[in-house]
């Protein structure tokens, strides 16, 4: 038996290794007896903390002042993007008239927050993703089995025939391997993209139980919360196996008659894992929204918002000026486009890095930290024009051709064009064709929604890029104005909110295109453009005002 531990498992001290642990030092994480804790201290340094072995890891370890490196760091200033400052800092001409907060209080916020993502992780999300990646597995283990009826169908169809026919069967034969090839790369490119997500949720947790061990402030106080990104679950991909169907034997038509193979067909279920949905709490919509603050941005006319997850927004004009703010209305930065008369639309990406399309330039821009910016894509033939980012980084576009005569969306990674949509099944455009603006969201399944608004329709389709409903506005016909949509966002409750500027309100749908109600009552002039932050709080701004409006519209 282990002379230091018993099955009891009793504390022992870090330095002699053999008596009953009494005591704890707090800063340096040593436990110690009575003898022990006089040489811990006896090295002369003075941030040594004991306490009582029961009190252990109760002591918070504050950040070092940059500006008065003798202090520790135990405010934190709401006026300048909440960095930490020490007493010292709070009299300085830097900080006067300042609003402070304790970060003992911010700590304890952000220790609730994880305690919630940690239980969400673990009892809702990730068994959601395992139960995802057990049905892909058992798609894979049936493949074979099933292609095996397949190939078995169409051999014995053939069995019937003579040898001139043998090269049809080999031909069909080829087919249905290359099929199998696609069907099980689907699968697996499904089934891999869904291990990447557990792997990073695991990490994510791996980075919890590190902070949650420790009691150091600053990585708990940098912990950004990911239950938002991790929560828009993919929806269950089914893949149908092809059929074969014989046909009468004819020699004229061998090949048409003998048979055709279905094509894979690739249908995403909706909703299909709602377990997620219903561990989570449903946030209904107030009878009566209310307006939570209003932020003067100075535009004379108002055209973008776009949130951060610190609580500030951006908002961009017809200026080159693109301009950030904080919820009290000071401005926290100005960033200026290159060129052209101002930018069509902006948006952060996954970093919190601000985007930006230029259809002057016909590029998309990223603004890198030292407020210059960088072209990430640049267009020929066509014209960029509103945009967003998806829940997995990548961008999604809206565009025009330089003639004005068609539309389409782009799926980006990085520059690198992954998707393009633009007709629907029977080969129709899904946009108007024209240059007119068509802001852009994704929403939790995935699924694009896109404001047409000299269509006057929502347009949604799937993340395929196959056409599921489209908005036409209410049928009631209650407003005055045609329906004319601009601004277009979606919340966690995978509800799509979108701005119609005419009639001075925001008309709330489901997921599936069901009107559920407007907000007509916070006296919304022109609202254009929308954004919802990560608690649901609804930003519209308005176009003639310059008017930024923070609305809180849920329970």
């Amino acid at each position: 038996m282990d002379p230091h531990n018993s099955a009891q498992d009793i504390h022992r001290c870090d330095l002699c290794e053999t008596a009953i642990v009494h005591s704890y030092c707090d800063f340096c994480h040593v436990n110690l007896c009575k003898p022990c804790v006089v040489d811990h201290i006896s090295d002369g340094y003075d941030k040594h903390k004991i306490v009582p072995f029961k009190e252990r890891r109760s002591t918070l370890i504050y950040p070092k002042c940059e500006t008065h490196p003798q202090k520790m760091c135990e405010l934190q200033c709401k006026d300048c993007n909440n960095i930490s400052i020490c007493s010292f800092c709070t009299a300085s001409e830097q900080h006067r008239g300042h609003i402070f907060v304790q970060i003992s209080t911010v700590y304890k916020v952000q220790k609730e927050t994880i305690e919630k993502d940690t239980e969400e992780l673990v009892n809702t999300l990730s068994p959601t993703y395992e139960e995802i990646a057990r049905d892909l597995e058992n798609q894979l283990a049936n493949l074979d089995g099933g292609y095996e009826k397949l190939t078995s169908a169409m051999s014995k169809q053939g069995e019937q025939w003579h040898r001139e026919i043998d090269i049809v069967i080999n031909k069909m034969k080829t087919e249905i391997s290359e099929i199998k090839v696609k069907h099980r790369d689907i699968l697996q490119k499904h089934l891999n993209e869904i291990k990447q997500i557990q792997s990073l949720i695991k990490q994510t947790l791996r980075a919890i139980n590190e902070i949650e061990k420790s009691t150091e402030v600053s990585p708990t106080i940098a912990y950004s919360s990911k239950i938002r990104e991790f929560s828009k679950l993919p929806p269950k991909l089914q893949v149908s196996l092809p059929t074969f169907i014989p046909k009468p034997i004819d020699r004229e038509e061998l090949y048409s008659l003998y048979g055709h193979i279905t094509p894979l067909s690739t249908a995403t279920k909706e909703n299909v894992y709602s377990l997620i949905q219903s561990k989570t709490s449903v946030r209904e919509v107030l009878d009566e929204p209310e307006i939570v603050t209003t932020i003067q941005t100075g535009y004379e006319t108002l055209r973008n918002v776009t949130c951060l997850n610190d609580g500030s927004i951006w908002t961009s004009g017809k200026t080159n000026n693109i301009k950030c703010f904080n919820m009290k209305g000071s401005l926290l930065q100005t960033v200026k486009q290159k060129s052209g008369k101002f930018p069509n639309d902006i948006a952060v990406d996954s970093d919190g890095d601000l985007l930006y399309t230029n259809g002057t330039s016909r590029t998309v821009n990223k603004v890198i930290k030292n407020g210059q910016s960088e072209e990430l894509i640049r267009l020929q033939g066509w014209k960029p024009y509103n945009l967003c980012v998806t829940s997995t980084g990548l961008l999604l576009v809206t565009m025009f051709s330089v003639d004005e005569t068609q539309c389409k969306v782009v799926r980006y990674s990085g520059s690198t064009e992954k998707q393009a949509i633009q007709f629907d099944d029977e080969g129709k455009p899904l946009y108007s064709g024209n240059k007119k603006i068509k802001y852009i969201t994704e929403n939790r399944n995935h699924d694009i929604c896109v404001a047409d608004c000299c269509a006057g329709a929502v347009v949604v389709v799937n993340q395929d890029g196959k056409l599921r409903w489209r908005y036409t506005g209410h049928p009631s016909g209650t407003k005055n104005k045609l329906f004319k949509p601009y601004g277009i966002t979606t919340d966690s409750q995978s509800r799509i909110l979108t701005a119609d500027s005419y009639n001075h309100c925001i008309h709330i749908l489901d997921q599936n295109g069901q009107f559920l109600r407007y907000i007509d009552n916070c006296g919304l002039k022109d609202p254009y453009d929308l954004c919802v932050d990560n608690n649901d709080n609804l930003f519209v701004c308005e176009y003639s005002t310059g008017n930024v409006k923070k609305i809180k519209y849920l329970k």
